[in-house]
């Protein structure tokens, strides 16, 4: 049975994952909106690289028929001599790939590229190469050299997009080159597993390339959603760590031994799941609060981001606020005030949102967000885009406090946080009558998304209004449920609240 690239790199992945795909391929899902992204950002990404070779000629399918066909259709090429190649498929034997760019040198030698649009080139990439050239040279082919075309995040676009200045070009003749006899042993591996007639062990202990996440998606839908307390809900658990748990017979949380090697989070998320309560340093709480500064601005952004920069001054991924939310406490008696910015033109956002929020922050008191981080970040780079804004982004930053610090430090822990610190698993413990479920817009990627279709794109203009109102009430719980945690906060430490 032929394996392709990209079923190679699922056996990397998972051996479980290849026998699945080729013997249950209704237990893989179908890539979520998030991923689909990454992929179309990786196309659009590609059509630019492409340009790099004006001559080249595309090939591609966009049906089985086509892709049967396309080795023929790639050999067609070749033997009149064209130059380069986009898209061409090549088969040896029991293995087949399909290659981005294929760019003759002279005669038989090619050098080979594979476009990713990823920032650098990665261990994937160098995995996924060796494969190619394997095929290649099974073929006959010579191949010279062997590169990633990515994206160059330094890159400010500037006009039109200089497509040399996007892309960068890492050569990987070295790196490759080591891998192609282990390369050679894992396909042989790759077909025993096909042949198998039983699937391979699925625990989470054999996942490679840093795939956990994805193949719990896929775990889940074998094994069934895994107990509440599982392991396997240890955060950040890491596949050799899972695998020493099985080991030792470890199916829950609860059961890991004292001495067992965890990090300090993972330390933490045990303690209160054997103890079954929560841990509360009042004293570090209490010191974080009396910090802070009357009045409170509770302050998120939301922004967009994208492989191609949508407007100049703007690098590949360079995340560009397009709305916050401001919730106003000017008092421990005040009644909260809520501002708000959404821009909703397709030009860029950045001087309209920070002149609005010159107007809604005052000068003094408090800035608190949820991973300083990211606002930080977001406010140094729109100074340095627009110089006229320096002096007010930094004097905010230098307002900035987090009220993540008491949940990601550990001075409150609740086993129902799992270990993170993240908003969405803190709000719902702590403030269970706020919720995101309610919400057509439940977490940022897809508020991103909405907003770059809406604006940027062009698209669903019939549903603008509402998709605006969406992102307006999805900001403004991210704000408001700050303030609620502050409040509970307050409460706990100052009256002696219920915890």
């Amino acid at each position: 049975m032929t394996i392709s690239k990209s079923e190679y790199i699922m056996f990397l992945k998972h051996p479980a994952w290849l026998w699945l795909k080729k013997h249950d391929k209704e237990k893989i899902p179908e890539p979520n909106a998030i991923l689909q992204a990454l992929f179309d950002d990786g196309k659009l990404f590609e059509e630019y690289a492409e340009k790099l070779f004006p001559h080249g000629v595309k090939l591609g399918f966009t049906g089985y028929g086509d892709y049967l066909s396309l080795p023929k259709r790639t050999q067609e090429l070749l033997d009149k001599g064209e130059k380069t190649i986009f898209q061409g498929r090549f088969e040896a034997n029991d293995i087949t790939c399909i290659v981005d760019v294929l760019d003759r040198v002279k005669d038989n030698t090619f050098d080979l590229y594979e476009i990713k649009s990823s920032t650098k080139a990665k261990i994937d990439h160098e995995h996924d190469l060796a494969f190619q050239v394997i095929v290649l040279e099974k073929r006959g082919l010579k191949i010279r050299n062997i590169s990633v075309i990515h994206v160059n995040n330094e890159y400010q676009r500037d006009g039109k997009i200089d497509v040399k200045q996007l892309t960068t070009i890492t050569n990987l003749n070295e790196e490759v080159r080591e891998k192609i006899e282990i390369t050679k042993e894992k396909i042989k591996m790759a077909h025993e597993i096909v042949a198998q007639k039983e699937m391979p062990d699925p625990s989470p202990r054999y996942v490679g390339l840093g795939a956990l996440k994805d193949w719990m998606e896929i775990y889940e839908i074998i094994k069934g959603k895994p107990e509440k307390y599982s392991i396997y809900n240890l955060c950040s658990p890491g596949v050799k760590r899972l695998g020493e748990l099985e080991d030792l017979g470890v199916k829950l949380i609860s059961d890991i031994p004292d001495d067992f090697n965890l990090t300090i989070k993972q330390q933490r998320q045990t303690m209160v799941t054997k103890n079954g309560s929560r841990h509360l340093e009042k004293e570090s709480i209490k010191s974080f609060l009396n910090e802070l500064k009357y009045p409170l601005y509770f302050l998120d952004y939301e922004t967009f981001s994208g492989v191609i920069p949508a407007f100049d001054g703007i690098r590949p991924y360079q995340q560009i606020p397009f709305q916050y939310s401001l919730h106003i406490l000017r008092s421990p008696e005040a009644e909260l005030e809520h501002k708000e910015y959404l821009h909703t033109e397709n030009t860029n956002p950045i001087k309209p949102l920070v002149e609005q929020l010159k107007k809604d922050i005052g000068t003094k008191g408090s800035i608190l967000v949820w991973y300083q981080v990211f606002e930080k970040g977001r406010n140094k780079e729109m100074g340095e885009m627009f110089p006229v804004y320096k002096d007010f982004l930094t004097e905010i930053n230098e307002r900035i406090v987090d009220l993540m610090i008491p949940f990601a430090d550990g001075w409150f822990c609740d086993k129902e946080f799992f270990g993170s610190a993240s908003i969405k698993k803190v709000l719902p413990v702590i403030i269970p009558n706020l919720s995101y479920q309610e919400l057509d817009i439940q977490e940022g990627n897809t508020a991103q998304r909405k907003w770059m279709e809406t604006i940027i794109d062009g698209k669903n203009s019939d549903l603008k209004e509402k998709i605006m109102n969406n992102l307006i009430e999805y900001c403004k719980l991210d704000t408001l449920a700050m303030s609620e945690i502050f409040k509970y906060l307050h409460n706990l430490i100052e009256e002696g609240g219920m915890i």
